[in-house]
């Protein structure tokens, strides 16, 4: 019994991991099919405009090549919710990008080479992409994404912020991201008598099989989509993307299984990226450090294809007391590729600024940071005004500043080096959606847990065992997981640090229910075991009283080279507060891997759309610089004990994301404190660095 007990929280290997590391693990586009075609999509070359002619007959001609599909001869589809899949429909040409035609061939090579022999002439219009401060195409939008309010206010904040003693008004600006996840979008589709079956890269294989159900006037249960693998997605697997759907759309018109595989290059425009943000903070403070005023006002883009909001506003609202709070979204239509979800969305931009700006302040006050945030400490949700289930940031950035030795680190220069430190805080909001799940007992002593979740490298399949052998009070090699098929208990996708949260509340109460079945049953199990189905549907997260949310504290050491402009950092800390820790591993492994996204989004991640030509430039990872081992030499997780009863049956929180919403911040505060120059604008590149030191 003392063996299952520990299970939960427990550092537990990945299950999966000697199958990736020997490569059996099969991904999406590895699944060997009986007379499979590959298929390459062929991307616009203009920026806005409508296709007035195709040329398809040199791509026929190479050998190879099966077909062509285009707008004139693609099977039809019904019109999707998400607009991005109404592909090879219509002439209509929205950005730079849209996929104009698609070339089956036999394989590969012949795929790719028929893609560059299609000639398309356009009659074209003309076209904005770049978002700038006090666009006239700004609008306050009716909400922002997932349904929230685009405008919070209370009090009279502009009055409050007229008056304060000490004030800043300040703006941060940071630039289109990529998710790049290792695995690039891929889809295997094929049609039987009917039935369709995908294998896909994505991060929820229920929602992709409702939305080809949707497209393709097919009920739910002639499709199964499979993701049993997934080589990352960082939100941009999110939803279906256009790779699952022109993969069906080709199966379908060629009657054979088909694979499109998303070339790298080309996954800017095609899946999703993290909206460009400015942010404009104005903070209004006693001369002893308290907040009287917070106005937060940012401006977004979008696509005209389909209305994505960035909540870069949203932790405004969460963070510190103030009785004067204004939040508010604006957003620019232009001519770009359709923005979506990448990690941490919106949380990550909006504390960037707000963590920014609380530096700023404490700089004028003359006043320690940390010292700075804890008297700013809210009693409740600033925003909604609800208490929190619980809340220990405090006790964040105390242990983070004990293990840092923060009141201890002073500025210095080593040569032309510049060093210095810099803090900031994190939020995350806790969520958790309706999910099901079953549970049962075999003849052999072992239980088989089946719940439709997305592994996403996260270590899904590992954690929701150990939930499950908590729950059965069972050692944890005697339970056994299947997910990543839509054929299993429906559930939803991997995002929004929810997963856990959301796939483990159903496990936990299928194990529940399956105990209570045991102990009425006498004698021995049946040849198929003993099972139960739970769902959580119309409870989960249904009318919380709390507010929930997971906190923590980064901390950053850097060198800053006045010769060459480069940022190092030393040294890298966190401290999370984010409820019952489920499996220190893989909680360690998220902390530090978000950290070190973050790490990437203040230094060298940045990416630029070309106002001429509408593309973004920084297309690949030649050009689009993520971080490597060398750019992270010391780099800390930390978790303090928490017990939040108002969470769910594990008292978890999402770990996935949090750890890059304060990164940023702490990383630009240290450079400003090792040199004097405050830059407002993501990434702290050498050029940035070396125009703010000789402005100096």
């Amino acid at each position: 019994m003392s063996m299952a007990r520990t299970a939960l929280g427990a550092p537990a290997e990945r299950r999966e991991g000697l199958a990736k590391v020997t490569g059996a693990a099969r991904y999406a586009a590895e699944h060997p099919l009986p007379g499979l075609a590959h298929a390459r999509a062929v991307p616009a070359d203009v920026i806005r405009g409508r296709i007035t002619g195709i040329d398809t007959g040199p791509a026929r001609a190479v050998p190879g090549v099966l077909t062509v599909l285009t707008h004139e001869n693609a099977p039809r589809l019904a019109e999707p919710d998400d607009t991005t899949l109404a592909l090879l429909q219509n002439p209509d040409v929205p950005h730079r990008g849209w996929c104009v035609a698609l070339v089956v061939a036999e394989t590969p090579e012949a795929a790719r080479a028929g893609a560059d022999a299609v000639r398309v002439s356009y009659d074209t219009a003309e076209h904005d992409v770049v978002l700038t401060p006090g666009h006239p195409g700004a609008h306050e939008p009716e909400e922002a994404n997932g349904g929230q309010p685009a405008r919070h206010r209370h009090g009279d904040p502009e009055s409050a912020f007229a008056q304060a003693a000490v004030r800043v008004d300040v703006t941060y600006r940071t630039p289109p991201l990529h998710n790049h996840p290792m695995e690039p979008h891929a889809s295997t589709a094929a049609w039987d008598r009917g039935r369709l079956t995908v294998y896909t890269s994505s991060q929820g294989t229920s929602d992709v099989r409702s939305v080809l159900a949707g497209l393709f006037a097919v009920p739910v249960d002639r499709i199964t989509v499979r993701a049993e693998h997934v080589g990352g997605g960082f939100g941009s697997k999110g939803s279906a993307r256009p790779d699952v759907v022109l993969a069906a759309l080709a199966a379908r018109h060629t009657g054979r299984p088909v694979r499109v595989v998303w070339p790298r290059r080309r996954m800017p425009t095609a899946v999703g990226h993290r909206a460009p943000t400015l942010s404009r903070l104005r903070l209004g403070a006693t001369s002893d450090g308290r907040l009287t005023a917070l106005l937060h006002d940012v401006t977004t883009h979008t696509s005209p294809v389909r209305s994505f909001v960035e909540l870069a506003g949203t932790t405004s609202g969460v963070m510190y007391a103030t009785p004067n709070l204004d939040i508010v979204h604006h957003v620019v239509p232009l001519d770009v590729p359709s923005p979506s979800w990448m990690r941490a969305p919106g949380e990550a931009t909006g504390m960037y600024a707000l963590e920014s700006a609380i530096d700023e302040l404490a700089d004028e006050l003359g006043m320690d940071p940390v010292e700075l945030r804890i008297r700013n400490e809210p009693d409740r949700e600033p925003a909604g005004g609800l208490p929190f289930s619980s809340r220990h940031l405090v006790e964040c950035l105390r242990e983070g500043a004990r293990r840092f030795d923060w009141h201890h680190h002073v500025r210095h220069a080593e040569g032309p080096v510049l060093t210095g430190t810099g803090v900031a805080a994190a939020t995350y909001p806790v969520m958790v959606s309706p999910c099901a799940a079953t549970a049962a007992a075999l003849p052999d002593g072992t239980f088989e847990i089946r719940v439709n979740a997305s592994d996403i490298g996260t270590g899904a399949r590992t954690v929701l065992a150990q939930i499950a052998a908590d729950a059965l009070a069972v050692p944890l090699d005697r339970v056994r997981t299947e997910i990543g098929d839509s054929d299993l208990p429906q559930a939803p996708v991997a995002g929004g640090s929810s997963g856990t949260a959301s796939w483990g509340s159903a496990v936990h109460e299928a194990c529940a229910r399956l105990l209570t079945r045991l102990a009425d049953h006498t004698g021995p199990l049946p040849e198929r075991g003993i099972g139960v189905r739970a769902d959580t549907s119309g409870r989960a997260d249904a009318d919380c009283p709390y507010a929930r949310h997971a906190f923590g504290a980064h901390f950053a050491e850097v060198a800053v080279d006045t010769v060459t402009g480069e940022v190092r950092v030393r040294r890298l800390l966190g401290v999370y507060a984010a409820g019952r820790i489920l499996n220190a591993r893989t909680a360690r492994s998220q902390f530090v891997g978000a950290m070190t996204m973050g790490l990437g989004m203040a230094l060298t991640e940045g990416s630029t759309l070309d106002p001429a030509y509408g593309d973004f430039a920084e297309a690949d990872l030649a050009s689009y610089h993520v971080p490597a081992h060398a750019d992270v030499p010391d780099i800390e997780a930390h978790w303090i004990d928490e017990d939040d009863p108002h969470l769910n049956p594990m008292g978890s929180k999402g770990i996935g994301e949090i750890g890059i919403v304060g990164t940023p911040a702490a990383i630009g505060n240290a450079v400003h404190h090792a040199t004097g120059s405050r830059l407002r604008t993501l990434p702290l590149t050498p050029d940035r660095v070396l125009t703010a030191l000789n402005a100096r």
